[in-house]
């Protein structure tokens, strides 16, 4: 089951860091595989399971760089201060 899928109970607790986000992204992988070898093999049926997996974690990894972006302030680069318009 996908590392996305956390109890009620644990939900805003889990500590997001780099390696979670990693696991995400090999699991998103592996989706990726399996759907296009079901596709292949002209089951499409039996994608929809995983697709609606990679989507919820591709929603989830969205948000979670939303979120990063809200709380790290814009930085500009010396380039951009350094101009003289």
């Amino acid at each position: 089951m996908s590392v996305v899928f956390v109890p009620k109970r644990q939900r805003g607790k889990a500590q997001i860091n780099q390696e979670t986000i990693q696991r995400l992204l090999d699991e998103n992988d592996q989706l990726v595989r399996c759907i296009t070898e079901y596709l292949q093999k002209g089951r499409a049926a039996e994608c929809v399971q995983y697709q609606q997996i990679l989507h919820r974690n591709i929603v989830y990894l969205g948000t979670i760089a939303d979120a990063s972006t809200e709380i790290q302030p814009e930085t500009q680069t010396s380039d951009d201060t350094n101009c003289i318009g």
